[in-house]
């Protein structure tokens, strides 16, 4: 290591001096030892960087999985299960609404199960190898941005679309409920103060609020998490400045 560093040492200083925790060490070694120590520290650090995004990489894939396999799973059992009422005339917008909520959200869900499906494996190769250098093979790197876009597929819009889910729902399971049936073909139902309406109409006051409170637990989330990688890349980069100081000043000292 000293040799691809090229830094001169003094012959008339003796072997010992140069070697970490010798008392007779002066200010050129001292600094000499630093740089060899920040090297190794800074190889270790960019590998242990690389393996903890491999391992983020990893939780989210399964994260992703196993959420868009259990959210798409009860969107199609409620599509299969729900029993419309044949007497009953839905609204139109309601039926329409119903229907594409459910096929974008199986579709969103389906989606970011296949990329987590596909990318999965190979990155679980190359995590259960447990060798340092093994982390070039791993494609997570490459696929950094399939990865993030299952995790917010998953995560994020597939949420978001099953609290619509569950609104429409309620709406078409609890609207009929209450209406006064005259004939086979036809039904007069009551102003909207029937038991039906109204239970449909708590269901989303009451899921209003809670989709308001997802969407600003995310953003605060995220950003909370971007301020903390922030002052973690701060905090690294000002001690490699005052090293460089201290190298710099060095260096001045020795040309003087």
């Amino acid at each position: 290591m000293s040799s691809e560093l090229n830094v001169p040492v003094d012959p008339s200083t003796p072997a010992c001096c140069s070697e970490p925790g010798t008392k007779g060490m002066d200010y050129r070694d001292w600094v000499r030892r630093s740089y060899l120590e920040l090297v190794t520290s800074n190889h270790h650090s960019v590998q242990a960087l690389s393996w903890r995004k491999l391992y983020l990489s990893r939780a989210k894939l399964k994260a992703s999985s196993r959420t868009s396999a259990l959210l798409s799973g009860f969107a199609m059992v409620a599509m299969v299960e729900v029993q419309l009422e044949v007497q009953y005339k839905y609204p139109q917008m309601l039926l329409i609404a119903f229907s594409a909520c459910t096929t974008v959200l199986v579709a969103v869900h389906l989606f970011a199960l296949l990329i987590s499906t596909c990318i999965l494996p190979n990155v679980e190769a190359v995590s259960n190898i447990h060798n340092l250098n093994s982390i070039s093979e791993s494609p997570h790197e490459r696929m950094h941005p399939y990865i993030e876009l299952a995790w917010g597929f998953s995560t994020v819009l597939g949420i978001l679309l099953f609290l619509a889910e569950v609104v429409l729902l309620c709406w078409i399971k609890f609207l009929p409920v209450g209406s006064i049936l005259k004939n086979e073909t036809t039904n007069v139902e009551k102003p909207s103060s029937h038991a039906g309406w109204q239970s449909a109409l708590v269901s989303t006051i009451i899921m209003v609020p809670v989709g308001l409170i997802f969407v600003v637990f995310t953003i605060h989330f995220y950003r909370s998490l971007v301020r903390h990688k922030t002052e973690r890349h701060n905090r690294e980069i000002e001690e490699l400045h005052k090293l460089k100081v201290q190298l710099d000043g060095h260096d001045r000292g020795m040309q003087i």
